[in-house]
């Protein structure tokens, strides 16, 4: 561990949860993007659907020109159009699928190497129809994962299913860790461009310590998130999926939990894999609270990840 970080792995930050305002599609993308690629600090900028071709064209030159990578999520389509990829309805899924599919595109017109989806909002239909669910799920998977094969001329897009709480705010049907994996298998099965994310925000959502959810995960684990949340207090401000800055009062993680994440994807081999993006990936996804500023936000990310990776 005598190497700098960057020896190990690229950091990068989440566009679209740190400036909410670029969610929809328009917005200050560029201005915004430009503060993270003036940033030697971050190698990645993770950032969602952009409806302007021509923003789309002046982004990819932007980082291009920064030396930083760009990954995609999808996730906040799915979230706004309150669409899912497990739906029992058949029409509804296709519509997920499609908003997916339009990701893809953009990701490959972009650069982007790896795009993060979810299943999509409210998916657990309650025990009794979770298997079903399941199958939709891995069904729509597979199709997004030939798509994107299809669609790549230079390199083929990586596809990575991201997990979510199940019963206090996204109640996703993926969900907890081990159903994650037994997905994961089916999957790759049929197809090889598929790959989990795990969010350290995510993991006392779904009660899994860090060391637990990442060792069942590790044979399929392709991006890695970092962030925190606040659970204990319905009334907190950031309640629930909203991660707040690290060290926030009655939140679960600061740089202790911070730094037994990073020793524990050291353990699992993850930053020795060979992986779709240069380096093994480590994202921070970060979002102000009322009164705070995003500038603010990133400096304590940095210094609590610097922090924990001295104690590591």
């Amino acid at each position: 561990m005598d190497k700098h970080w960057n020896a190990y792995m690229h950091i990068g930050i989440v566009h679209f949860m740190l400036w909410p305002q670029v969610q929809s599609g328009d917005g200050p993308i560029l201005e915004t993007a430009a503060q993270i690629a003036q940033d030697p600090f971050f190698n990645i900028l993770e950032v969602t659907r952009v409806e302007d071709p021509e923003v789309r064209r002046k982004l990819r030159a932007l980082m291009e020109a920064a030396h930083v990578e760009l990954g995609f999520g999808a996730q906040p389509g799915l979230l706004r159009n309150r669409l899912n990829l497990a739906d029992l309805d058949e029409e509804g899924r296709r519509r997920a699928v499609a908003e997916v599919q339009a990701a893809i595109d953009q990701a490959y017109e972009l650069g982007c190497r790896l795009l993060a989806f979810m299943d999509g909002p409210q998916s657990y239909p309650g025990p009794e129809k979770a298997a079903a669910a399941t199958d939709q799920l891995v069904k729509s998977i597979v199709e997004l994962c030939r798509y994107a094969s299809d669609r790549g001329k230079e390199y083929e897009l990586a596809l990575s299913l991201e997990t979510f709480d199940r019963a206090i705010e996204k109640k996703s049907l993926i969900g907890p860790t081990r159903e994650a994996v037994e997905l994961a298998r089916r999957v790759r099965e049929q197809v090889a461009n598929f790959g989990l994310t795990l969010d350290l925000s995510h993991l006392p959502l779904l009660g899994e310590p860090p060391e637990e959810a990442l060792t069942l995960a590790k044979d399929f684990l392709i991006h890695a998130h970092a962030g925190n949340c606040a659970m204990r207090d319905r009334n907190h401000p950031a309640y629930g999926d909203q991660h707040p800055r690290f060290g926030v009062p009655d939140g679960e993680n600061d740089v202790a939990e911070l730094a037994s994440y990073l020793r524990a994807l050291l353990k699992i081999g993850y930053f020795d894999k060979q992986l779709p993006t240069k380096r093994p990936v480590l994202t921070f996804e970060v979002k102000p609270m009322p009164g705070e500023s995003a500038e603010v936000i990133i400096a304590n990310t940095k210094r609590t990840f610097v922090e924990a990776w001295a104690l590591v």
